[in-house]
């Protein structure tokens, strides 16, 4: 098998909020339906079956009308620590979110893990650009959880 680093998206955002309330907006449909996908983005969650082996089904809704529909099963959760997903239909790949709790904030780390690397090659622009706005729209939603508190 190709090497990880070869086929993968690696990326760390310090998020200033403890591992919990990062978690929080990790594990909750409504939340994650807010903040899930590039910019432009909404969604529609289907199943979220929050458990190891579980289901989530959801249609992604993109800034150019289309619909865009997403399976994909919960591999590994670990609370306030770790949340992994199988990207089941489409794109097939493996995203592992971990927190590392730094101080009174957060690390996440977010890999995207892909196939191979030619698959990953052919669409790591979009992928790249993808994961940041898919990570700054997470910080604007553990934001929000924390001003309604």
């Amino acid at each position: 098998m190709e090497p990880i680093e070869e086929r993968s998206d690696s990326r760390r955002k310090f998020l200033s909020a403890n591992p919990a309330k990062v978690f929080a907006a990790l594990s909750d449909p409504s939340r994650i339906a807010r903040w899930w996908g590039p910019a432009g983005f909404t969604n529609t969650i289907h199943k979220f079956e929050f458990t190891p082996g579980g289901s989530w089904v959801l249609t992604m809704h993109g800034p150019d009308g289309k619909n865009y529909p997403n399976e994909s099963r919960f591999t590994r959760i670990v609370v306030d620590q770790l949340f992994e997903i199988e990207h089941l239909d489409g794109h097939h790949f493996t995203l592992t979110i971990e927190l590392d709790r730094q101080g009174e904030g957060t690390e996440v780390r977010w890999c995207q893990t892909f196939d191979t690397v030619e698959h990953y090659k052919r669409i790591s622009e979009f992928v790249a650009a993808a994961n940041d706005q898919n990570l700054e729209r997470l910080a604007a939603e553990v934001q929000r959880g924390m001003s309604a508190v």
